[in-house]
Parts: structure tokens; C-alpha cells; sequence
């Protein structure tokens, strides 16, 4: 494991992959590190599908009008769900197991892209999230939030440029600081 600010600054999102699969290792460490992400009260209120069928990966990849397509070529889909009766805060944490997944697939050396699903639509018109609700026969009380496309990075992306943070948008003791 490289230094966690390398991690932050060499992470992005990627939409191009190659042909190669992922390892059943990598699969479950990418799985262990969703299920071990943080949530309120530890309520686990998220759930998880994966995705590898290469069908289904095509399907998957019209969940949204734009910005999905890029699916259809992953190795691999994470659709991360949570249960809005088991937890008040199951946004932010079905979120934050979306982004532990994102970390760790780059700590593995692979690409990975959010796909958000939650308030987004089809080409259609549809709800993304009946859209995959449909495909994949998840129940009604599970919410779709994202899918995490992953697999083997097919471009080369420069780390993160530190010279473009913007400290403008930190504010000390108060905003505006003064």
C-alpha cells in the first residue's frame, strides 16, 4: 500500500479499460473493503451486487442518458444499495462504501468510475434506479445510489495537481475566516 495522500492524489476516475479480467482475489478484497466501510450506528444498511456477466454489464451501462456508457467495457460493476428503513443516513453511507471501493481498487492498481444512479434518469425518461431495479430483480425497499465501474485502467491518467486545490473554500474558526 502506497502513503494514503499518494492514494487520494493518484486516484481518478477512469472510463476506459482493458479486456483483462479481474482476479477472484481482487474481487474479494474490492468486496471486503465495501462491507468493512463505515455507516452510521453501524447499521450496514448498504448491500451490494456484482457484476461481471459481460450481458448484463452492456445492460447496465444505458442506466443512465449519459455518462454510463463507459460500463459495457469494465471488468467489472459494484451496484451499491442501502436500506432507507434500516438507516436515517443510508445516502451518506451507501456514499461512503462507494468511495472505500473506489480506494481500494486504485490501491490495487485498478481504474474505477462512480456511476451515480440516485436521481438520475434513462434515455427513456425512466428512474435510473428502476431501471437497475428491473435488471437486476432487487427488492423495492433497497435504493440504488451508484454503480462502481472497475477494471484493469486502459489510459494513463497525472495524479491529482496540487496547484489547482482550492484553499479559497476553507474556512477557519468561522466563514470567511476573519
Amino acid at each position: 500500500m502506497e502513503q494514503f495522500s499518494d492514494l487520494i492524489k493518484n486516484r481518478r476516475s477512469m472510463r476506459k479499460f482493458t479486456d483483462q479480467e479481474l482476479t477472484q482475489e481482487e474481487v474479494v478484497v474490492l468486496l471486503k473493503a465495501a462491507l468493512m466501510s463505515p455507516s452510521s450506528k453501524r447499521s450496514n444498511c448498504w448491500q451490494f451486487i456484482v457484476v461481471d456477466e459481460k450481458e448484463m454489464l452492456e445492460r447496465l451501462s444505458h442506466c443512465k442518458e449519459m455518462g454510463s456508457s463507459f460500463l459495457a467495457d469494465a471488468a467489472l460493476a459494484v451496484v451499491v444499495m442501502a436500506d432507507p428503513l434500516a438507516s436515517d443516513v443510508w445516502i451518506e453511507d451507501a456514499a461512503i462504501a462507494s468511495m472505500i471501493i473506489q480506494l481500494q481498487a486504485e490501491d490495487l492498481g485498478l481504474g474505477s468510475c462512480w456511476i451515480q444512479v440516485r436521481e438520475r434518469f434513462t434515455a427513456t425518461g425512466m428512474p435510473s434506479g428502476e431501471y437497475v431495479h428491473t435488471l437486476l430483480d432487487i427488492p423495492l425497499q433497497l435504493q440504488v445510489i451508484s454503480i462502481i465501474a472497475v477494471g484493469h485502467k486502459g489510459m494513463e491518467r497525472k495524479p491529482f495537481n496540487e496547484e489547482h486545490l482550492q484553499w479559497e473554500k476553507v474556512h477557519i474558526n468561522k466563514y470567511g475566516g476573519k
